[in-house]
Parts: structure tokens; sequence; C-alpha cells
């Protein structure tokens, strides 16, 4: 019998930090199948991570779908309009005494001062995903800071997803008029809340009457002598 001579050409090529391989035949035909005597290779493509602009363009040009995983709270202050939400973090109703004592001190300090949910990992997250799309479509991966969308993107990809971008630090970059949005703030001020914002506005204006004050004292000395001395004394 004839042998069969084969040979292989071996292409590569990069878009955004992003490579390829490709194994073809003498004909053009990719080649099946495992090498004699050799072990499988399997090649593992890499999560991208753009920035703003970066990641505007893949929407726009290379057809990629936004995937946001914050949790509801957030999500509902801004998102990205037309984007599909699967949270990576719900929020924890258990009622066993170990998850009220951790509820209890989370509500009183991390929920009340920064407006945190407390939460625990959705354990439907990546057949929630499926659900919607499939392992082949090309995702964009977003959350606030960065964080739970590299995580997000790591399961995925672990369940068969290839096509996988996320946005550097987050949402919290993304200055206004990049992406259209939906919500009562911006895009990257979906992630404040609690004492913390009331804390800012407080001091804001107290600045304010400050500087005023400084002003006035500094430019009217006479008159600010004359209220000094209307002042009550003690």
């Amino acid at each position: 019998m004839a042998g069969i001579g084969l040979c292989s050409s071996l292409s590569s090529s990069s878009n955004l930090g992003t490579s390829w391989l490709v194994l073809k035949s003498h004909n053009a035909r990719t080649v099946p199948g495992k090498l004699p005597g050799r072990r499988s290779l399997t090649i593992k493509a890499e999560v991208k991570y753009v920035n703003a602009e970066e990641a505007k363009e893949l929407i726009a040009v290379e057809g990629y779908t936004i995937l946001d995983v914050r949790d509801k709270t957030q999500f509902e202050r801004a998102h990205i309009k037309s984007c599909y939400h699967v949270p990576l973090f719900i929020e924890n109703q258990d009622n066993d005494p170990g998850t009220i004592i951790k509820r209890t001190l989370h509500n009183n300090f991390s929920g009340l001062f920064f407006g945190l949910p407390f939460t625990k990992l959705n354990p439907d997250f990546v057949q929630s995903v499926k659900s919607q799309l499939s392992p082949e479509s090309k995702l964009l991966v977003v959350c606030q800071e960065g964080l739970r969308s590299a995580a997000a993107a790591k399961r995925l990809e672990q369940s068969g997803f290839s096509n996988i971008a996320c946005i550097t630090s987050g949402l919290q970059t993304v200055k206004p008029g990049t992406f259209d949005s939906v919500g009562s703030t911006e895009l990257q001020n979906a992630g404040k809340a609690g004492l913390v914002t009331i804390q800012g506005k407080i001091s804001a204006v107290l600045g304010t009457v400050l500087v005023c004050a400084y002003l006035f004292i500094t430019f009217f000395p006479e008159q600010a002598e004359k209220l000094f001395q209307l002042a009550p004394v003690g």
C-alpha cells in the first residue's frame, strides 16, 4: 500500500495579545487525530485584557457580546445598554447561625459604609451563561473593579468558552460617554454607595463653607470683625 505523505504548515496570528496555531496537510485540509507515539496537543486560548477604548472596538468591529457579572444593585445603578446580566455573586439569604452572624457584621460595617450587599458565589453562574450564550460566542466580561470579571472569565474558559475579553480595572475606569449606558448614574460611579457617598457630599459642603469664610475674612476684615463681635460669648 502506498504511503500517504503529509506536510504541515504552522501559522500564527495575533490580535490584542491572543495567538493561535493551525496545522494543515499539503492539500490545505486540517489534519485530525493524534501524532503517533506522542501526547495530544491542546492549545488553550488566553483571556484578553483590554482598556475601555479597545473594548469598544471589540464590540463594534469584532462583534463581542457584553456580559455583566456584577451584583444586582450595581447593575441597576448603571449598566451598558443591551448587555447580558448574570451575577457571579448573589445575595446570601441563608439562615444558618454562622451566616446570620457574618451577615450582621457585614451589614453593620461594609454594608453600612460602602453599600455592599452580603453575597455568596452563584452556584448556577456557568449554567446560566450557557443557557443564554453559546461557548462559541465572543464575550466581553465586565464588572466594577475588574476582579469579578477575571474570576468569571476563568470559570467560563474552563467550561469551554474560548473567546473572552475583560476590561482591565473594570467599569470604574470607563469615561462618561464611552458606552451607551442605562441607570441613575455613570458606569464609573455604579460602585459608590452607603455612608461613604454621603460623607463625601458633607465634606464637599464643609470645604466650600471654609473656603468662603477664609476669603471673606481676607478681603473684608472689618466686616468680619464686626460679625465676630456680634457672636455670643460663653
